[in-house]
């Protein structure tokens, strides 16, 4: 499914989407995929699949041990690749990994294999769109979105190259730093969300960890809230690991429906 057609399915619900993250390979590749299907049962409408990296420098120390697990379990981008073909969830799913990878792969063969396997979106955190030409054209030749972040530091020029690029929807940082739950909604969301005027829908991700907050992120304008630490840390608990991921999932979901 493409991201553009969930959110069209969604404006017909007057829902907001809920996008989940989880790291491929943590615990294993098998449990991923029951993961993935307790975060849909939940009410995900959009799945971040991260492939593991060994320097994750936009995460913070939640998801940075998700992908030290995820790679000493033996995860790697053909195993990847081949676990999400096997996902057969009707939500769309999301690459979220580092340039290095991408580079190494090639950024046609990258982006061919995420269309193979169903996944129709890349997140690069550390790609700006300036220097993205090369993976900006190998995912329009093959229909996948390469989705870009912006921060509460982007501005002017920047900003609109950034928006005139990125497809399937724009990732709000919605504050400096790295990933990770956080006690409050950062001050900075509303002022982001009101400096960005386009038609892709607007998801803020980093910090987001409860309904409470995801809601006070869709009242303040977002088509979208992303959540990642939050589900990550069950995850890394090993306790009771799907029933919790479906119930915050829910917990969650309740928050973006009018």
């Amino acid at each position: 499914m493409r991201i553009a057609d969930k959110f069209a399915e969604l404006g017909k619900k007057k829902e907001k989407a809920l996008i989940a993250y989880v790291c491929a390979g943590d615990p294993s590749a098998e449990a991923t995929k029951e993961i993935v299907h307790a975060l849909v049962k939940g009410g995900a409408d959009i799945v971040e699949l991260g492939l593991p990296f060994s320097d994750p420098v936009a995460d913070g120390p939640t998801i940075q041990a998700a992908s030290t697990r995820a790679l000493a379990a033996g995860m790697n981008p053909d195993l990847y690749f081949e676990m999400a073909a096997s996902i057969k969830e009707n939500v769309p799913l999301v690459c979220m990994t580092y340039y290095n990878l991408i580079y190494k792969r090639g950024t046609e063969k990258f982006a061919e294999d995420c269309a193979k396997s169903g996944i129709t979106g890349i997140i690069v955190p550390d790609l700006p769109a300036e220097e993205s030409d090369e993976l900006h054209d190998a995912c329009k030749r093959n229909g996948v979105d390469l989705i870009f972040l912006i921060t509460p530091v982007t501005n002017g020029a920047r900003m609109k190259n950034t928006l005139d690029r990125t497809s399937g929807f724009v990732y709000i940082v919605s504050r400096l730093g790295v990933t990770g739950e956080r006690v409050d909604v950062a001050d900075s969301t509303k002022n982001i969300l009101g400096r960005i005027h386009t038609d892709v829908p607007k998801a803020v991700g980093f910090g987001i960890s409860n309904g409470q907050q995801a809601a006070e992120v869709i009242k303040a304008g977002a088509d979208a809230v992303i959540v990642g630490s939050a589900f990550v840390n069950i995850v890394a608990s090993g306790d009771n690991v799907n029933e919790r991921i479906e119930n915050l999932a829910s917990e969650l979901k309740d928050s973006c429906r009018e």
